[in-house]
């Protein structure tokens, strides 16, 4: 089996390593170049982007998923993948080819008195405790709906109740999703090209009749009859109309200012010719309603091309971040994670039973971690070229960046102790902060324009970064406090030894720090102590480097946070909760460090101290958003409260179980007995002989 052990590594790697070239590799477009649309280019938000993105952004803020589910498969048949329609498959279908759009699931309602009052108990499919409407199945109740979440929105987000925030965001669902059927043609049109065909033409014989004298009196009915008719339907789609498709004629003049579909027919209605994009559109619109494949992949390559001469940028904008969308770096990293931490998790377990194969299944979680954070970096650093921006511009990103400063520091941990712990913490934070950037994304576009006041690179670049680092440190010498107290109570490894190679590699970057001769000196008299280092010993000074790592990064990035805050409102601190949240972080860090150095605290006591680091960081990081108040909080944000007070309450128990006394501790149990036995041996009355 030693053969088996010794290739597990590389068999999981080449695995993985298959499995991200696969998703890496360009992919053939089907019958209708679908890919070749989504990768077209429109303005929304504020900011170029790809009709792909337009689509995942509406969908997961509709129906809170990025696509839609074609089929029901039981939750107890993981292994089979249910077919989905994708979210510019859907966008088209929406736009297309409306009746078959209206007849899938997609408006997600949860509320049980909001179901209740509009009387959808019987309708609806379930799923887990949510429940998935399609548009036909609410049509009847669709006013009401709207109604509903005007008054809703009139009640300040901070002060609304869980009903009005569940009905204003379907009246929003259903408002976006109507906006959406308009975007490319009139819901009602059945065939907008030829209706536009037919509405320049007769425009033009009513400019001849005009022309040659006759009155409206005059003019043929039934011709007036179909322009006053189309142009209702022009009217009703610039009204609705929701993404800016149409690019400017003359960008040289005004590159910015793109138009709905809608207005720009609206605005040509008294011109010569339609603007060339809402012909394009119209094509595809109608091609792709009619099930025309070829005519459809014409219009797609035909705009393509009339895009290229002027809008060669806004071409290669869509094109890049519609591969970021398709590739989904984030979501393969943490599976990759996810598997690595079981490995991590597994080598822990058998760190002293089974060597051999312990360090097998550590190497593997190492090297997959490995690759993992390279997907991660890969996602991390398109995303800030697409945006043009440093890695954090809000809460979505701070948790991308936060687990990619995690996992640094988690492999640079493994690679100086090789003992396993490093691996799982760098594995459940890059995990558990990809969790977190998912369930943000829902909101919709995570690239979203910045608020003035953020709009600047170099202090996105310093502080930001500064602050975010000391965030990352801070829950990485908490998880390793909670990996201390876990370890100390249910098995005996705190107590065991540090392997030779352990030993042997911190030795080694010792020597490198301490320069060549003196390095040699150093490195060969840690060897021996590092080798009779404990794994307790070993944590307590990963987690006392990290905590002075996190107090550095979290005090310059507060400071540079102080100087921006001078620049933008012209005072350096105002004690704004998320100002206060930064200071506390600093504080609770330079406590910690006091109470080790002082003597106040040892192991136990800085663990359990770092643990509540979890929580003071927590706060500052999602807890000011909560509050709704300060210049820092943009946007009121309490969706993750309970989560938020069930992660406080989980540190408070951890905490709790680190203050039991060392005899329930199997890492010491038996130093605290021995020692109990001695002193219960040397009170034992001496027996007296007999007859004395």
């Amino acid at each position: 089996m030693k053969w088996f052990w010794k290739t597990l590594p590389w068999l999981l790697i080449a695995l993985f390593g298959s499995e991200i070239g696969a998703v890496l590799a360009p992919k053939k477009d089907g019958e209708f170049h679908v890919r070749e649309f989504a990768r077209l280019p429109v303005l929304l938000n504020g900011r170029i982007q790809p009709l792909d993105s337009v689509a995942r952004n509406s969908l997961l803020q509709i129906r809170s998923t990025g696509d839609v589910p074609l089929e029901e498969v039981p939750s107890w048949k993981f292994w089979h993948h249910p077919k989905k329609l994708k979210a510019t498959e859907w966008l088209l279908e929406v736009a297309a080819r409306p009746g078959q759009a209206d007849d899938r699931p997609i408006f997600l309602i949860h509320h049980p008195d909001l179901i209740s009052e509009l009387k959808l108990q019987d309708k609806g499919i379930k799923k887990s405790s949510l429940r998935y409407y399609t548009f036909n199945e609410i049509r009847a109740v669709a006013q009401e709906i709207i109604e509903q979440g005007q008054k809703a929105d009139e009640v300040k987000e901070e002060s609304q109740t869980t009903y009005q925030k569940q009905v204003a965001k379907l009246a929003h669902a259903v408002f976006l999703y109507h906006s959406l059927k308009n975007s490319l043609r009139p819901e009602v049109s059945d065939d907008f090209a030829q209706e536009l065909a037919g509405f320049r033409k007769d425009v033009a014989s009513l400019r001849l009749a005009a022309r040659a004298g006759k009155t409206e009196d005059d003019l043929d009915k039934e011709t007036l009859g179909r322009v006053e008719k189309s142009y209702v339907h022009f009217r009703g789609m610039a009204q609705s109309g929701y993404l800016l498709n149409v690019p400017p004629l003359n960008p040289e003049v005004a590159r910015d200012e793109w138009h709905s579909a809608g207005r720009s027919v609206v605005d040509s209605v008294g011109g010569d010719d339609f603007h060339p994009a809402v012909t394009f559109f119209a094509k595809m619109a109608t091609a792709y309603r009619h099930h025309k494949a070829d005519e459809f992949n014409q219009a797609v390559a035909g705009y393509q091309e009339w895009l290229a001469p002027q809008f060669a940028k806004e071409l290669k904008k869509g094109r890049a971040e519609f591969y970021y969308n398709d590739v989904k770096a984030f979501l393969h990293a943490m599976i990759i994670y996810l598997f690595a931490f079981v490995l991590a998790v597994g080598a822990l377990l058998i760190f002293a039973l089974v060597p051999n194969p312990s360090e097998s299944l550590r190497r593997s979680a190492f090297y997959l971690i490995a690759l993992a954070f390279v997907v991660h970096t890969f996602g991390l650093v398109f995303r800030m070229v697409l945006e043009g921006r440093p890695p954090v511009t809000n809460l979505y990103s701070s948790a991308i960046f936060i687990g990619w400063g995690a996992v640094v520091l988690g492999l640079v941990l493994e690679r100086i102790y090789r003992i396993g712990i490093g691996n799982v913490v760098a594995s459940l934070a890059g995990f558990v902060t990809l969790v977190i950037a998912h369930n943000l994304a829902v909101g919709g576009d995570t690239m979203e324009m910045l608020r003035a006041v953020l709009d600047t690179n170099f202090w996105l670049s310093t502080h930001v970064v500064a602050v975010t680092l000391g965030y990352a440190s801070t829950f990485v010498a908490g998880l390793l406090a909670i990996l201390y107290i876990a370890l100390g109570l249910f098995t005996p490894i705190l107590s065991q030894k540090l392997t030779q190679r352990s030993a042997a590699a911190i030795s080694a970057v010792t020597g490198l720090a301490g320069g060549l001769h003196a390095g040699i000196k150093t490195a060969v008299k840690l060897s021996s102590e590092v080798g009779k280092l404990e794994v307790g010993k070993a944590l307590a000074k990963m987690v006392y480097g990290i905590v002075c790592f996190a107090t550095l990064f979290s005090f310059t990035g507060t400071v540079l946070g102080g100087i921006w805050a001078d620049q933008s409102w012209g005072r350096f601190w105002g004690w704004d909760p998320k100002e206060n949240g930064a200071l506390i972080i600093v504080l609770w860090n330079a406590v910690i460090l006091h109470a080790r150095w002082g003597g106040l605290v040892r192991d136990r006591g800085l663990m359990t101290m770092a643990v509540f680091g979890n929580v003071v960081t927590s706060f500052s990081w999602f807890g000011v958003n909560m509050l709704g108040i300060g210049l820092h909080s943009y946007g009121f944000m309490d969706a993750a409260f309970k989560w938020l007070m069930a992660f406080v309450g989980s540190q408070i128990l951890i905490i709790a179980l680190g203050l039991l006394p060392l005899h329930l501790w199997a890492s010491f149990r038996g130093r605290v007995t021995a020692p109990a036995r001695e002193d219960a041996a040397r009170r034992k009355p001496v027996p007296v002989p007999a007859g004395s």
